[in-house]
C-alpha cells in the first residue's frame, strides 16, 4: 500500500501521542505542546483569569532602568543581538511617545512627557488579531489571556506580523544561534533551559509562561524595581487592578478594539 509523506507523518504523530497515554493526552496536547503542563500543573504555578501589566513610566528615569528590563527578558529567552535594524529581534524594547501612541500628540503637550520613552512589548490582547490570521495555530490565546507563540509550529508566513498593529513580533531572517559578520555569536550566553529558535520563524514576548509555571513573575517585572506591576486584571484586589483603578493610564491604539492587557501609568488622577 502506497503512503505519501503527509499520511506517514500524521500516522507517526498519532502513534506517538497514543504511546504517551491515550485519548486524555491527545486532548491535553490538542492546542499545543506549550500547554501540556496543564495536564498535571505544578503546584507552584501562578494562575489568573487574565494576566496583565501596569507600567509606571515615572519610575523609568534612565537608560539603565530600561536596559535592565530589556536584558532580563532577552537574556533568559535567548533573544539574539542583531545590529541590523531590518533584521533585529526584540521581545521588549524602548520607544518614543510619538511611536508608542501615534496620533495623540499635539502642539500644547508637555515637552518632558512628549520626550518620554516607553517600554513596549506584546500587548497580549483580549481580542488578538494575530490569532485570527495564523493558519497553523502557532499563535493562540491561553485561558489566562497570554497570547502564545509556538515557534515549532510556525511556518514563517508572517501573517501574524501583518495583523499585529503594535509591531510586537519579529521574524528570524538569520539563524539566532549563528554568528554576526564579525564572527561573534548572536546569543552571547545561551540559556539551555529555554529553546533557541531557528531561521524562518516568528517570535515574541510570551509573558514568561515558563516562569509563571513555576511560581515566578515575568522577568521584566522582577527586574524593574517596581516600575512594572504584574497581576490578574480580573481580580479587583490585585495590585495591578488597584493601580489601574486609582491612576490615570493609557493603552496603545484602543480604538482598534483589540483590548490590550498592558496599561501605562502616566498620572495620579482617576480615569474612566
Amino acid at each position: 500500500m502506497s503512503m505519501n509523506r503527509r499520511q506517514f507523518l500524521t500516522l507517526a504523530g498519532v502513534s506517538t501521542v497514543l504511546g504517551l497515554g491515550g485519548a486524555s493526552v491527545i486532548n491535553g496536547l490538542s492546542r499545543s505542546g506549550l500547554e501540556a503542563s496543564q495536564i498535571s500543573p505544578d503546584p507552584r504555578s501562578l494562575t489568573a483569569k487574565r494576566w496583565g501589566f501596569a507600567i509606571d513610566v515615572s519610575k523609568l528615569k534612565t537608560d539603565a532602568d530600561y536596559r535592565k528590563c530589556i536584558d532580563a527578558c532577552h537574556d533568559i529567552h535567548n533573544v539574539p543581538s542583531i545590529e541590523n535594524t531590518n533584521h533585529e529581534v526584540k521581545w521588549i524594547w524602548k520607544e518614543t511617545y510619538e511611536h508608542s501612541f501615534p496620533g495623540t500628540e499635539h502642539e500644547y503637550m508637555n515637552e518632558e512627557f512628549k520626550e518620554k520613552n516607553f517600554l513596549l512589548l506584546c500587548n497580549h490582547c483580549a481580542n488578538p488579531a494575530c490569532v485570527r490570521v495564523c493558519p497553523t495555530q502557532a499563535t493562540f490565546k491561553r485561558k489566562d489571556g497570554v497570547v502564545m507563540q509556538d515557534m515549532h509550529r510556525c511556518i514563517g508566513c508572517r501573517f501574524c506580523m501583518a495583523a499585529c498593529p503594535f509591531g510586537a513580533r519579529s521574524f528570524n531572517y538569520r539563524d539566532p544561534r549563528g554568528k554576526d559578520d564579525k564572527g561573534n555569536p548572536l546569543i552571547k550566553v545561551e540559556n539551555k533551559t529555554f529553546p533557541a529558535r531557528t531561521i524562518g520563524v516568528v517570535e515574541k514576548c510570551t509573558m514568561c509562561y515558563e516562569r509563571l509555571a513555576i511560581g515566578k513573575q515575568p522577568a521584566c517585572a522582577e527586574a524593574s524595581g517596581g516600575a512594572i506591576v504584574f497581576g490578574d486584571l480580573e481580580d479587583p484586589n490585585s495590585e495591578v487592578r488597584k493601580i489601574i483603578n486609582s491612576r490615570y493610564t493609557l493603552r496603545r491604539k484602543p480604538e482598534l478594539g483589540t483590548q490590550p492587557s498592558i496599561y501605562y501609568v502616566i498620572g495620579g488622577s482617576e480615569h474612566a
